[in-house]
């Protein structure tokens, strides 16, 4: 048989040497532009919005990726109202100048898993989205067919309802279910049936046997980089080696200890498949192999070699051009995600890769949803590929050389390593110099000092040498400043940046980001000692609203101190003196007003558990009966190997198909209390990279349960330090620390491992209220309308009484603070209230519900008001913020709150 290993490097990367293009804006036209300057290429439709009875596509603009291939972003409005972003690549399969291809893992093998970004870089794709399903806890290898370059590298499983995309040599769609027939013939005329190529042991689901490679014969080629083949099948191999059509060799009831070479194949048998190795085989004779696939609807035989690409996926979506039954079940698929899909125009000319994204702007998509979304925009028929975590799609923006995330995944920007990918490639020739284009971030912060440059693009939107070119910069506004080739972000707002070469010109829009764009300021430090000589690292990262996080330069902050004298410089924090009598600094850094806080306290950072010497038992629970695990000290490994740590394991495939938690339970049910207020956690743990997630559960003083994310992934192996924000989960402390636990929720399921081990060591937390030791408690009592103040009995009059409005009492905050201790500040230019208690910043504004608490926008349903002068904020919505009880009693219009 023809050799059936990975794709030739070299066919790859020839077809990839041309370049990704995702942006119209800011370029300088060589060659005719129509009278919108916008460029003769394609027919392109303008921006349109499809909208159906309830629910709506909305685009919102589209993009030149080269010659034959457009990136088009939408919005997706569902019927509720609810937002999400999708981005479609079509691929015109009509253009000689670009073909989709499918990519493995690492050398373009199997049991490699790479990111697709990794696999774009490495075959030199112009885009590429994520590919097929796959058994996350096996060695990775897609559920079902792929086809690359026109040679089959796997085989469809034997699972009911799994759809493959493919493109024919001549440039024609294929969606359909299939099936794989062949077989081996010896040289005396002999058969035997095969089972496929290159597949991970599985459970077959048209036959009574529950193990895939028993009493079956599978063909392993070179594209398999694993010895196993496979791991953990429940048989014993006998294994013989094809090279060139001859057995070279054979070995019974074991496997040969050697990987396949190219142009050489490793029939791997059991059972029958191996009784008849042993009666038909021998050294030196020929083998022949003749395979197909099969349509399970028409009967038809395709043969792979007819085949540019395939890939295989999920249940079908589309047919007809209208949603249509799922092929499979799709219970594990459910919920709002981040989703990926494939299919393919009416008249076949067109393919569509879609991509849907799940962050904090965008909602993610039902599958229901993610159908209704492609019947609007063009699908006839088409397919679920892999979605969630794994959702990826990476593209090249214009005149540049490497590939990046078109928008974040469900992990920021860490992408998943899948076993495969689709990709989008340039076979185009060299053109000529058809424009130029500024290149650089399309986003400063103020202060922030950004590259740009002039790149150039030929005739097919691939990159082209366009020689050394100093333009002169210009802006539209004073929002950026120019130097020479530097440009500064000054205020924020959007500009127009103009670079002039001569008698032309290219343009791009530059955002300045204020604190309005942004939702979170995070420090690298949440505390540190308060003590002279104090020197601490204090990098800080903003949180854009579209979920992109973003390293704060040094010149864009603006640091205040509070308790002590300090400064900040190449963006390390260090305390010159203490102020007399102070127990907590405060070090506040803002960008353009938005404030976070490193918290400076005589105490620090304590541990609290590093099970040394545990004397309360801890114990494995669960929620389903028939999960199974252990919760328990030991010796722990690695750079523990000398302490104790406590370990969690787990097996939850007695319960698949519903959400499963595997808890370590501390002292019983009654838990282990955390003595005082807690700022921040931090935890060493030692990952399983099942991607489950991993939570915390706390009981706060008020009886209040909280559930505390440590880790939305569990994505690494090895030991870690994960640092935990505990400010904006509004804890009454002394709290206590009921149980730490792995959740494998429902929806997603297949994505993640269903047993493991993991351990924590070193727990310890943030307590400035060690600091708090100084701060009154006691009951403060006010009255509506009432100039006093009632404080553990003694009463003090205050310049403004509470009011009440709307249903909400208002108070100037700075009675309240002088009463249970803490600090008020007011800034007049931007009407912002300031408060500080222990280990918090809490910062309003007049008129604006939103407020940042320790660095994190968040949103109340009131805001602080002017009246009579004086500035009044919502009483509970501080007071509670503050770790302060608020109770209002409606016959006598009074207010308690107490610490």
């Amino acid at each position: 048989m023809e050799s059936q290993g990975k794709t030739p490097k070299s066919e790859l990367h020839r077809v990839g040497k041309r370049w990704l293009i995702i942006t119209l804006a800011g370029v300088i036209w060589v060659g005719p532009v129509l009278g919108n300057g916008i460029p003769v290429v394609e027919k392109l439709s303008p921006s349109s919005t499809v909208h159906a009875a309830a629910a709506s596509a909305k685009k919102l603009g589209e993009e030149i990726i080269t010659s034959g291939a457009v990136l088009m972003k939408y919005q997706y409005t569902n019927d509720k109202g609810e937002k999400s972003l999708a981005n479609v690549i079509r691929v015109d399969l009509n253009n000689k100048h670009v073909k989709l291809d499918v990519m493995a893992g690492q050398g373009n093998q199997f049991t490699t898993r790479q990111s697709t970004g990794g696999m774009a870089r490495e075959h030199g794709a112009v885009a590429a989205i994520n590919g097929d399903f796959f058994n996350t806890g096996r060695e990775g290898a897609p559920m079902g067919a792929q086809v690359s370059n026109g040679l089959l590298m796997s085989t469809p499983s034997d699972l009911k309802g799994m759809y493959a995309f493919a493109v024919t040599s001549g440039g024609t769609p294929i969606l359909d279910e299939f099936a794989f027939s062949g077989s081996i013939k010896a040289e005396n005329g002999t058969t035997f049936p095969l089972a496929g190529m290159n597949k991970v042991a599985y459970t077959p689901e048209s036959t009574s046997s529950n193990y895939s490679h028993v009493n079956a014969a599978y063909i392993y080629t070179s594209a398999w980089k694993a010895l196993d083949r496979p791991l953990n099948s429940s048989t014993t191999p006998t294994e013989v080696m094809v090279t060139n059509g001859v057995i070279t060799d054979i070995s019974v009831m074991s496997g040969l200890p050697t990987s396949i070479p190219e142009g050489s194949y490793i029939l791997r048998t059991h059972g029958a498949a191996t009784e008849y190795v042993k009666n038909n085989l021998a050294v030196g004779q020929r083998l022949t192999a003749d395979y197909a696939l099969v349509s399970k609807k028409s009967g038809q035989k395709l043969d792979p070699t007819s085949l540019q690409m395939m890939i295989g996926g999920h249940t079908i979506l589309v047919d007809n051009g209208k949603a249509t039954a799922f092929s499979r079940n799709v219970n594990d698929l459910g919920g709002n995600r981040a989703r990926t899909a494939v299919g393919y125009s009416k008249d076949g000319r067109y393919a569509y890769l879609i991509a849907t994204e799940s962050h904090n702007s965008s909602k993610g998509m039902t599958l229901q949803q993610l159908q209704d979304f492609m019947t609007k925009v063009g699908v006839w028929k088409g397919m679920n590929l892999d979605g969630g975590g794994s959702t990826t799609m990476v593209n090249r923006p214009l005149a540049e050389i490497n590939t990046q995330l078109t928008f974040n995944t469900e992990y920021g920007t860490t992408q998943r390593s899948v076993v495969n990918a689709l990709g989008v490639f340039s076979t185009a020739p060299v053109g000529s110099l058809k424009g130029l284009k500024v290149s650089g971030s399309n986003q400063l912060l103020i202060g922030q000092i950004g590259s740009y440059e002039l790149k150039g693009y030929d005739t097919y939107y691939n990159p082209i040498e366009a020689g050394s070119i100093k333009p002169t910069w210009k802006t539209s506004n004073g929002n950026l400043a120019v130097n020479g080739q530097s440009i500064k972000g000054m205020k924020p707002g959007t500009t127009t940046l103009t670079a002039v070469s001569g008698s032309t010109q290219a343009t791009m829009q530059v955002q300045v980001l204020g604190a309005s764009d942004i939702a979170a300021l995070t420090t690298g430090v949440s505390s540190a000692p308060l003590a002279a000589g104090t020197s601490v690292s204090v990098p800080i990262t903003a949180v854009t609203n579209n979920g992109q996080s973003i390293e704060v330069p040094s010149s864009s902050l603006k640091w205040e101190f509070v308790g002590f004298k300090g400064n900040v410089k190449d963006g390390r924090l260090t305390v010159e003196s203490v102020n007399s009598n102070a127990k907590v600094g405060y070090a506040i850094a803002r960008y353009d007003g938005f404030s976070t806080v490193v918290i400076l306290s005589a105490a620090g950072q304590s541990t609290w558990e590093n099970f040394e010497n545990v004397n309360y038992p801890i114990n494995f629970t669960t929620n389903v009966p028939a999960v199974k695990g252990s919760a328990r000290i030991v010796n722990g490994s690695g750079s523990r190997a000398n302490s104790k740590v406590l370990n969690l394991t787990y097996d939850m495939n007695g319960g698949l198909g519903q959400k499963m938690y595997a808890y370590a339970e501390f002292n019983g049910t009654t838990g282990k209390t955390i003595p005082a207020q807690a700022t921040s956690m931090t935890v060493d743990v030692e990952g399983d990279s099942s991607l489950n997630w991993l939570r915390a559960e706390l009981r706060d003083n008020n009886g209040k349960t909280v559930y505390v994310d440590l880790a939305k992934a569990i994505d690494w192996t090895g030991w870690k330090t994960l640092n935990i924000d505990l400010s904006s989960y509004n804890i009454a402390f002394p709290a206590l620390m009921k149980r730490l636990y792995v959740v494998n929720v429902e929806e997603g399921q297949d994505e993640r491992a269903l047993s493991g081990s993991v351990s924590f060591d070193d727990i310890r937390f943030t307590m400035p209220s060690a600091g708090n030791v100084g701060l009154p408690t006691g009951k403060a009592v006010m009255t509506i309308g009432q100039k006093s103040l009632t404080f553990n009995g003694s009463k003090v009059a205050i310049d403004s009484a509470p009011i009440l409005k709307g249903g909400t009492t208002y108070v100037p905050i700075k009675h309240v603070l002088d009463a249970f201790g803490g600090q008020a500040t007011w800034n007049q230019a931007a009407k912002r209230v300031g408060v500080l208690r222990g280990g918090m910043l809490m910062e309003l504004t007049v008129d604006k519900k939103d407020y940042i608490l320790n660095g994190k926008r968040h949103s109340a349903a009131v805001a602080p008001i002017v009246q009579g002068g004086r500035t009044l904020v919502p009483l509970r919505l501080v007071s509670e913020q503050l770790g302060l009880k608020v109770k209002w009693d409606k016959n006598t219009k009074t207010v308690t709150i107490e610490s």
